[in-house]
């Protein structure tokens, strides 16, 4: 599977594991990269130090030293994060939630190819501008953070593609290789895959947290707090809070206080699945069982190619 995506990256199949909050140490980075994939270690929920150390094993955990890490632009010691990432040596970064044009030169001069997450065309134009090398695609059944247009996966990849030169990584609703080809075939030079990595042995998501995704039905998910940042989140105590509070007109400030701080780490990573916050993708329907991420890669490159020589015997 040699493409755009695979050189740039220098991996062996065009399939990024998402740099999710709470879900997404050195364990699962390590292990997808291991696996032909790349691995990406997700800092948003990382203090500095927590992310030296995650960098550090990461490091020695992976065959060859390739690896990313994510980097929402809104952290609040993103200087720190930058510093990091640059001292240890870190050769791709993914940024979202904010402006590419900050930090993508600072990252380049360092060697560093930059990839930015966006959810419409406008925004991909300007992230291509700023200097990135490549653009991650995220539509609407995408879990955690979202964007507002709520544009699905199968409308943005077209829109994208024929807004930028540079590759464009599809991301939102992709768990299965006949989902990557789909994708593949739309013009996406890869993909980008979240909730099923949630699901693996490696994540670092609490046991509850993935035992709640892989029990989860069709229409257990919704995109919530679009008024103050779009989240996508698994059904539960809070999340009715959340729908009360909106439907009844509450500000940003009640749903701020409402929100509270450690939210998603007590529902993701410490397994309170009655007051805390659980975001994942609308594709947690579909997956039904934890599996080692080596497997989840492999199973995803077999059914791609399954899937596309059924396609091609019936041309």
């Amino acid at each position: 599977m040699n493409n755009r995506i695979t050189q740039l990256f220098n991996i062996k199949y065009p399939i990024i594991q998402a740099g999710m909050i709470w879900c997404s140490g050195w364990e699962l980075a390590a292990a997808v990269s291991n696996a032909g994939g790349l691995g990406v270690i997700g800092s948003g929920s990382m203090h500095p130090e927590i992310l030296l150390e995650h960098i550090k094993k990461c490091k020695k955990a992976t065959n060859n030293g390739i690896f990313a890490v994510n980097l929402p632009m809104l952290y609040p010691d993103i200087d720190k994060h930058i510093s990091t990432i640059i001292s240890e040596g870190v050769k791709i970064v993914f940024t979202s939630a904010g402006n590419p044009k900050t930090w993508t030169q600072k990252l380049k001069d360092n060697g560093i190819i930059v990839v930015h997450v966006v959810a419409n065309a406008t925004f991909a134009k300007k992230a291509e501008e700023a200097g990135v090398d490549a653009i991650v695609a995220e539509g609407f059944e995408a879990g955690g953070h979202n964007g507002r247009e709520e544009t699905t996966t199968l409308c943005l990849i077209p829109l994208i593609k024929q807004t930028v030169s540079i590759p464009v990584i599809a991301a939102g609703g992709i768990a299965t290789g006949r989902a990557m080809l789909a994708v593949m075939a739309l013009g996406a030079d890869g993909v980008q895959v979240g909730s099923r990595f949630v699901a693996s042995e490696e994540s670092s998501a609490n046991i509850n947290f993935k035992n709640r995704v892989i029990s989860s039905n069709e229409g257990d998910t919704k995109l919530m707090l679009k008024q103050l940042t779009p989240v996508r989140l698994l059904k539960n105590k809070f999340f009715d809070e959340v729908q009360n509070a909106e439907n009844k007109g509450a500000s940003l400030e009640e749903l701020s206080q409402l929100l509270g701080r450690g939210r998603a780490k007590k529902g993701m990573f410490d397994g309170d699945l009655i007051e805390g916050e659980l975001e994942i993708g609308q594709v947690s329907a579909f997956i039904k069982e934890i599996k080692p991420a080596k497997a989840i890669v492999e199973e995803i490159v077999e059914e791609y190619k399954k899937a596309k020589e059924e396609l091609m015997k019936g041309f």
